[in-house]
């Protein structure tokens, strides 16, 4: 989820932007663990994905992401924008 948003388009249409949020859906749906799915339909619920841009989107995950490390008693992850490329957006070689 994390590379998908650091390579989401800065200006999306609004089919990228339906898509992305309709994968967001059915990945909390079909979540293998259905009590790990339903605490993502409720992150999403609460917080709904913001697909503006790729900046907004990265934010976004990182965020959901970080909810979940908080529930599980884990450390949250650095949010800034160029932590997050440099962990997911790998330049072509």
């Amino acid at each position: 989820m994390h590379t998908l948003a650091a390579y989401y388009p800065d200006n999306p249409t609004p089919k990228q932007k339906h898509e992305l949020s309709t994968f967001l859906r059915l990945f909390a749906s079909l979540f293998p663990c259905r009590t790990c799915g339903e605490d993502f339909e409720r992150i999403i619920r609460k917080n709904p994905p913001k697909l503006e841009d790729r900046k907004a989107a990265s934010l976004w995950m990182c965020m959901a992401h970080n909810a979940v490390n908080e529930h599980l008693g884990k450390p949250p992850f650095d949010c800034s924008l160029e932590n997050l490329d440099k962990r997911w957006k790998r330049k072509p070689a």
